[in-house]
């Protein structure tokens, strides 16, 4: 079974590709998206980086063996398994019909029509005229060809399904209104078929379809494009001018050496360089002192030496009462909890949505007891008094499906919740199911 890490820029429908394929295959795939472990720009453009993936780009697949891939398709395609892949040789040349489609057929009418809605790009009304239409032919023939089958190769999900419902998720989600998207029933069933599938759902979350078809927004393209240095002045003529003429050549040449350089823009499709040029969004906790609590370092213990005997007692020695908080949740719909794997695919998608807010939480969820006989629950550690979540907008992923209690960090519940949970040992009364099987945010 594969396993590595997978890097990318949040939110990079490329990436979901290789993300899904693994939450149906089981490989086990790590996600790099915030620093330290990736920064996009920065990362992807290091020695070591290139010295492995030579085009910088991302998604890009490092085997915990060492083993390397580039290219979106090719990584999904590695951590998928056979029933994803086609498992007789004229599935397995479906599939690839299918993906190949998704390549040259959808991509460029979608992100000409929808990039200019985001900012990404210049609007031209031809342009975006004349993608409407290809997108047309481009569901009408998935329309047709979803007509008479639930997916679009054999009678399972497929490699074929994950690459089409990527390819077309940002139409769904920006442009393709009820009116637009009406004369092709068949594909909006099979795509929300497809995106309500637990695998698909622990990537991508609650999908919504667009209500009103997006337009241009000259504003937010004009905040996307990185600012331009202002002209210098022209000298006043005569014995001024002549002596700060050469120091404005220096400048000149120097200029010229930074950009040769600088890394080319072209390693950067244009999506891509919008989001590497995006302005940091403002840290919900730069307002607080800062903290004796080095979450890090827990966070160090925790994973390298003994719980019990180690990392709870440093946890206890060094928490900040005034600086952290601690935080009970528990799944608010255990009666939808079916197959053990699939809940926990639920934590995990979680998880991996949450990237950003890692550097300011650290958090123990558990499944308890058995395939269609389940709950989940865990114990959160937060920056501040504050439930995380509400304090950021790229933080307000699935927290709505569970309950929250702030926890009396010196009561005897939650030292000995604390205990259970960082542990996955104890009695969990609470609970009244057996620990099945846990995961750790950090």
């Amino acid at each position: 079974m594969a396993a590595g890490t997978l890097y990318t820029y949040p939110e990079n429908w490329r990436a979901f590709k290789a993300q899904i394929a693994a939450q149906y295959s089981g490989a086990r795939l790590k996600i790099a998206s915030a620093s330290p472990a990736f920064t996009f720009g920065q990362t992807n453009r290091s020695p070591a980086f290139l010295s492995n993936f030579p085009l910088g780009k991302v998604p890009a697949y490092q085997g915990d063996d060492g083993f390397c891939l580039f290219e979106s398709n090719a990584i999904a395609h590695f951590l998928s398994n056979d029933a994803l892949r086609g498992s007789t040789p004229q599935a397995s040349a479906q599939v690839l019909q299918w993906v190949s489609f998704a390549d040259s057929e959808i991509i460029p009418p979608a992100s000409a029509w929808v990039f200019p809605t985001l900012g990404i790009m210049q609007f031209n009304k031809q342009a975006t005229e004349q993608a409407k239409e290809e997108v047309k032919r481009v569901l009408a023939v998935l329309n047709q060809h979803l007509n008479t089958r639930t997916f679009l190769v054999g009678e399972r999900v497929s490699l074929a399904d994950i690459t089409v419902v990527c390819s077309l998720l940002w139409l769904y989600k920006q442009v393709l209104e009820p009116a637009f998207r009406q004369p092709y029933p068949n594909v909006t069933r099979w795509f929300l078929t497809c995106v309500n599938q637990p695998q698909f759902k622990a990537v991508l979350g609650e999908v919504k379809l667009c209500e009103k078809m997006a337009q241009f927004d000259a504003k937010k393209f004009a905040e996307m494009q990185p600012k331009k240095e202002a002209p210098a002045k022209k000298e006043k003529a005569g014995k001024e001018g002549g002596k700060q003429q050469q120091p404005q050549q220096e400048k000149k040449e120097k200029k010229k050496e930074e950009k040769k350089a600088a890394p080319a823009e072209e390693e950067m499709d244009e999506c891509e360089a919008a989001l590497a040029s995006e302005p940091k969004a403002k840290d919900p906790y730069a307002h607080l002192p800062k903290s004796s609590f080095v979450m890090d370092e827990f966070k160090r213990k925790y994973s390298n030496e003994d719980t019990l005997t180690v990392a709870l007692p440093y946890f206890w020695d060094h928490f900040d009462r005034e600086g952290f908080s601690i935080w009970y949740a528990e799944y608010r719909f255990p009666e939808e909890l079916t197959m053990s794997f699939m809940s926990c695919n639920l934590i995990t998608g979680m998880f991996q949505r949450l990237d950003k807010l890692r550097k300011n939480a650290f958090a123990s969820v558990i499944l308890f007891g058995a395939n269609n006989d389940s709950c989940i629950s865990g114990i959160w550690v937060f920056r501040g008094q504050e439930l995380a979540f509400t304090l950021s907008e790229d933080w307000q992923i699935d927290y709505e499906s569970y309950t929250w209690r702030k926890l009396d960090v010196d009561s005897e519940e939650c030292k000995t919740m604390v205990k259970e949970y960082f542990a996955w040992e104890g009695e969990f009364k609470h609970v009244g199911k057996s620990f099945n099987q846990g995961k750790i945010f950090k």
